[in-house]
C-alpha cells in the first residue's frame, strides 16, 4: 500500500468491485506522504493498510474494503484462493513468482506492478483467458445497392455491433523474466524489446539483494550497486550492457506520484477488464517511461 497500491485501490473502489482487501505489514514512512494519498496526515508509524482504510472505504460505501496487516510472505495458499484477482506491488521477486504459480493453478487472475522513479511497469498472467470483444457488424449489401463486384458487396454498419468471443494465452512471470535471448527468434525480438524490461530485471535484483528499493538517502552507494547489478544481470541474460546506459541510475529512485497515477490507471483498467471478461487484455507487460511520457505494451516470454 505505497503510492502505486493506493492508486490501484482507489480506482478499483471507484469502479465498484464487490470487495477489496488491502494487505501491508509495514508502517507509514515520511516518503509515503509524497505519493500515498489514502494515508492521512499524522499517520507516521501506523500500519499503511490500516491508515488507508477509512479514505478508501469512503470512496465507495458499496464496496466492502478489508485490511490485512500480516506479511504476505507468511500467507498460505488458502488465503489467496478466496480471491478472483491478486495484485502485488513492492514485493520481492520470489514472492511474486510463487504467488503467480499458485494463482495459475487455481485460475486466479494475477497482476504485479511497481514504480521506480520515472519508470513503472505492470505484468499480468490470466492463464487461458476468455473474453468478448464488441465489433461493428459487417452486413451484406443487396443487389443494386452498391457498385462493384459481388465479392465486395459488404459494408460496416456503424449502428449495429456484435460480440465476438476470443481466447488468449498468458505465460507465467518466471518464464517472462527468463527468456533465452541466445536463440535466433529471441534475437530478432531484442531490437524492439523496451529497455525498461531489462531495467526491471536490474531493479528486482536490487530488491532481492538489499530487501528494499533504491533510496535517495543512500544515492551514491545504491547507484554503484545498480551499475554492478546492471552488468551482472545483462551478462547473465546474454545481452549487451549498452542496452542500459549508465544514465539510468538517475531516474529510478523513489515513487513519483504522476508515474503512480499512470501505471495505477492502466493496472486497474486491466484488472477490471479481466474480471468482466470484456475487451482484449494487455498481454503481458506494460512499461511506462516518465522521461519520455511513453507507454509500451509488449508480450515477452518464451520464444
Amino acid at each position: 500500500m505505497k503510492g502505486l497500491g493506493a492508486e490501484v485501490a482507489k480506482n478499483l473502489t471507484l469502479a465498484g468491485v464487490k470487495a477489496l482487501t488491502l494487505l501491508d505489514h509495514q508502517q507509514a514512512t515520511p516518503e509515503d506522504a509524497r505519493s500515498q494519498f489514502l494515508i492521512p496526515n499524522g499517520s507516521l508509524g501506523r500500519n499503511r493498510a490500516e491508515a488507508s482504510l477509512e479514505r478508501a472505504q469512503n470512496l465507495n460505501p458499496m464496496v466492502e474494503v478489508k485490511v490485512v496487516t500480516e506479511n504476505i510472505k507468511d500467507k498460505s495458499q488458502e488465503f489467496f484462493a478466496q480471491y478472483d484477482a491478486v495484485c502485488l506491488t513492492c514485493c520481492p521477486l520470489d514472492v511474486m513468482v510463487r504467488i503467480d504459480q499458485f494463482c495459475r493453478t487455481r485460475n486466479i487472475k494475477f497482476f504485479a506492478g511497481d514504480v521506480f522513479g520515472y519508470h513503472g511497469y505492470m505484468f499480468s498472467n490470466l492463464g487461458e483467458h476468455e473474453f468478448v470483444e464488441e465489433k461493428q457488424k459487417v452486413v451484406k449489401v443487396g443487389p443494386g445497392e452498391e457498385d462493384g463486384p459481388k465479392a465486395k458487396k459488404v459494408k460496416i454498419d456503424p449502428n449495429e455491433t456484435t460480440l465476438i468471443k476470443k481466447t488468449v494465452s498468458f505465460c507465467p512471470l518466471k518464464e517472462a523474466l527468463e527468456v533465452d535471448w541466445s536463440n535466433e527468434k529471441a534475437k530478432m525480438c531484442l531490437k524492439r524489446t523496451p529497455s525498461d524490461y531489462f531495467l526491471l530485471q536490474v531493479l528486482l535484483k536490487f530488491r532481492t539483494v538489499k530487501a528494499r528499493d533504491p533510496l535517495s538517502d543512500s544515492y551514491e552507494d545504491d547507484s554503484a550497486l545498480l551499475l554492478q547489478l546492471r552488468n551482472n544481470v545483462l551478462d547473465s541474460l546474454g545481452v549487451k550492457r549498452d542496452l542500459l546506459t549508465d544514465e539510468f541510475i538517475s531516474s529510478c529512485f523513489s515513487e513519483l506520484a504522476p508515474v503512480c497515477a499512470v501505471v495505477g490507471g492502466v493496472l486497474s483498467q486491466e484488472i477490471v477488464k479481466a474480471l468482466s471478461q470484456r475487451d482484449p487484455p494487455h498481454n503481458n507487460f506494460f512499461f511506462f517511461d516518465g522521461l519520455k511520457s511513453n507507454g509500451i505494451v509488449d508480450c515477452i516470454g518464451p520464444k
